[in-house]
């Protein structure tokens, strides 16, 4: 029997790191790693932050240093777009010709930015961010005066309006919910970062869309939905993202958000794996499945199929976690809270440090740490005892985190 070959669709961090993963573990056969951009893997958190303002070079976004591919025997295809996955020949086809035949494959396609399906919305001028070279377009903007209007203040928006406000831009942030950030943080939290943005002189509207973009050929302005029109000089959407299944779905993988697959990431379609942005992954901690669009999860997610890959038992558990920083206004955040009966607070939102406690049944379900550092793994043990907890010394800024739990876990698993 010939040396195996494994491909990976997707030259991200997910991809990079699995393909780093696999000759960490001593895989010796044919590895390819295919990606549609003409870059190295790359990291997306700087697009919105250093990189985005220029205070760090192009090369400090990339997954690996220059010639570790090479080093690794990794061969890695860049500009080249995978068009099909015929996975009764296993083989994928490269710009539509056939491409390399595999013995296991991955999937880590990611995510890609949601469109605005209003009038204008294909005008010169609007941008979204994702690729490098979306933030290299926005880059060649961030002229200080210039006038730019950010739709959505989720994640995306909320950083990119802080690095635009700290190059001296205008900033107008449209959000159709009442604070920034409310379907993750609830009311109050998003009010505190809603009162962050403005008082680093964001203007922010809340409570109303957009019904249209107006120019001649470029943007000049956003007409809201509640009647404003607003004038600009460029504008950035920042809606959501949508998983990239197309390639799993017309090989006949079971799609629903996103790529399912088990707690050792397998696809429905034999052979083949998902991870990152893509993969909606049982989760063997919160019992049901869970697609997270964070670099945490791209990082740890890719090596963690590629240990699955080769034949090792996975069951990836990592509680989700990611962070912001805003301003001088860091976080983390660890656990996943989509139905809560209450936030309690240790320490006050005023003074800009706190952390805040998702709580369910007194359980803690989520945590989140702002510009209060080294709790993090007290966070996720808390998460992970799955114990009731005295609400009073949780609030208790005198009382260690780690006395809270009975038996203290582990933080983490693969």
């Amino acid at each position: 029997m010939g040396k195996r070959t494994f491909v990976i669709v997707g030259a991200s961090l997910t991809g990079a790191k699995a393909a780093e993963e696999l000759r960490n573990q001593g895989f010796d056969g044919a590895v390819v790693l295919i990606g549609d951009e003409d870059e190295l893997p790359y990291e997306r958190p700087p697009l919105t932050k250093d990189y985005l303002r220029g205070e760090a070079p192009r090369e400090k976004a990339r997954v690996h240093e220059d010639g570790f591919y090479e080093r690794h025997d990794i061969e890695l295809l860049t500009a080249a777009s995978v068009t099909a996955i015929e996975h009764a020949e296993r083989r994928v086809f490269v710009d539509g010709n056939p491409g390399p035949v595999y013995d296991r494959l991955l999937i880590a396609t990611g995510a890609q930015p949601r469109e605005l399906g209003i009038p204008g919305a294909g005008l010169d001028g609007v941008h979204y961010l994702r690729t490098l070279a979306d933030c290299d377009a926005l880059r060649a903007r961030l002229q200080a005066g210039a006038k730019v209007i950010v739709i959505g203040a989720g994640w995306i928006g909320a950083e990119f309006a802080a690095s635009a406000r700290q190059c001296g831009l205008e900033v107008t942030v449209i959000e159709p919910a009442a604070v920034p950030l409310e379907h993750v943080l609830g009311e109050e939290l998003g009010a505190f970062y809603g009162d962050v943005h403005r008082g680093h002189g964001v203007e922010l509207l809340t409570g109303t869309g957009v019904d249209a973009l107006e120019g001649q050929r470029a943007v000049e302005r956003v007409r809201t939905s509640d009647g404003q029109s607003l004038p600009c000089d460029f504008v950035v959407v920042g809606v959501g993202a949508v998983p990239r299944i197309g390639l799993a779905q017309d090989a006949g993988a079971t799609i629903e958000n996103g790529i399912v697959v088990d707690e050792g990431l397998a696809t429905s379609l034999p052979d083949v794996f998902a991870a990152g942005d893509v993969a909606n992954a049982w989760h063997p901690f919160f019992e049901r499945h869970l697609r997270v669009e964070h670099w945490a999860n791209a990082l740890n997610q890719g090596p963690a199929a590629a240990r699955s890959m080769l034949g090792q038992k996975v069951a990836y558990d990592r509680l989700p976690y990611f962070y912001s920083d805003q301003y001088d206004v860091g976080m983390e955040y660890s656990g996943d809270a989509r139905e809560w009966d209450e936030i309690v607070y240790r320490g006050a939102l005023a003074d800009g440090a706190f952390i805040a406690f998702w709580l369910r049944d007194r359980r803690v379900i989520a945590g989140m740490n702002v510009n209060v550092w080294d709790v993090n793994e007290h966070v996720q043990t808390l998460i992970r005892s799955r114990q009731e907890i005295d609400v009073g010394a949780l609030r208790d800024e005198g009382t260690p985190l780690q006395e809270l739990v009975d038996q203290p876990d582990r933080v983490d698993g693969d």
